[in-house]
């Protein structure tokens, strides 16, 4: 019975070190991505942008929240990007970002 009970522990913990991975890699991802677009709109503050673009992820679940925030102000800056090359965008830093979080 120890040896059942070891086994769920062991997947419970892997699975909240998953999820907190995916958060901070996820989180790290909108980072960049604001940094990115900030430098793209000509903010003079990106970091502080940036922190917007975060704080936008905790509007609904998925990454649909942060699209329509930089999108919206990517084209109201008078910045056009198309909405294939946003996506692509966020998969390429999402990458950077795993390869970040997992080296720290």
């Amino acid at each position: 019975m120890s040896g059942m009970s070891d086994r769920e522990k062991a997947f419970e913990n892997k699975f909240a070190h998953d999820q907190d991975l995916k958060f901070r890699a996820e989180a790290r991802r909108n980072k960049l991505l604001g940094i990115w677009a900030g430098g793209l709109l000509g903010k003079t503050d990106v970091d502080a942008y940036a922190k917007e673009v975060v704080a936008s992820d905790f509007e609904e679940a998925g990454d649909e929240d942060v699209f329509r925030k930089v999108k919206g102000d990517l084209a109201a800056g008078g910045v056009s990007v198309s909405d294939e090359e946003l996506r692509a965008k966020m998969l390429e830093l999402l990458g950077v970002a795993v390869e970040q979080v997992q080296n720290t």
